[in-house]
């Protein structure tokens, strides 16, 4: 690709900004549970990409370069702010479920279950879940915020729950609530 085969960087940086910012920032916060934390790393996540645009437009796939800036991110702002490393954990303590249920002490021991589960499935294992199931978020959503095919998430998606299977018990996953 040539720069005259390229899109303007500007205008290119300013559509992806305004296409990716608000399910960076929801997904920032699950992890950093507050929303001026979540906000400061994605801001320091686009400054960044914002300064090497015109390499990010060179890579093979930039919505999956951006997202593993903003990952990245997310988790030095943690550690610099001398938290835990950025954990799901205390998602389990704000759930649908948990709210609905009639047992809550035993909801919050199958939700910490599931989110210590989810820590030992890959890093794009758990971004996938995490966007499909906390936040809601379709699988055509989820591919185009890390640059992914909705199908490819969708496979993700069954991969994950075929090793939370194996972690957890076949009667201990999210298979319910799939998107």
């Amino acid at each position: 690709m040539t720069a005259a085969d390229r899109p303007d960087p500007d205008l290119s940086f300013t559509a992806f900004h305004q296409m990716n910012r608000a399910s960076y920032v929801r997904y920032a916060e699950t992890y950093l549970r507050h929303r001026q934390d979540a906000e400061e790393a994605v801001d320091s996540t686009f400054e960044q990409l914002l300064r090497t645009w015109d390499q990010v437009l060179l890579t093979e796939n930039p919505a999956a370069y951006a997202w593993t800036i903003m990952r990245n991110k997310v988790i030095d702002h943690g550690r610099a702010r001398n938290r835990r490393p950025p954990l799901i954990d205390d998602a389990a303590f704000d759930t649908v479920a948990l709210r609905d249920a009639v047992d809550p002490i035993g909801q919050i021991t199958e939700s910490l279950a599931l989110f210590r589960a989810l820590r030992q499935l890959t890093d794009r294992q758990q971004d996938v879940m995490v966007m499909t199931y906390l936040q809601g978020m379709t699988a055509t959503e989820v591919g185009a915020v890390l640059g992914m095919s909705s199908a490819t998430v969708r496979s993700t998606v069954r991969h994950s729950l075929r090793r939370l299977r194996e972690i957890l018990g076949p009667d201990r996953t999210m298979e319910g609530q799939q998107r």
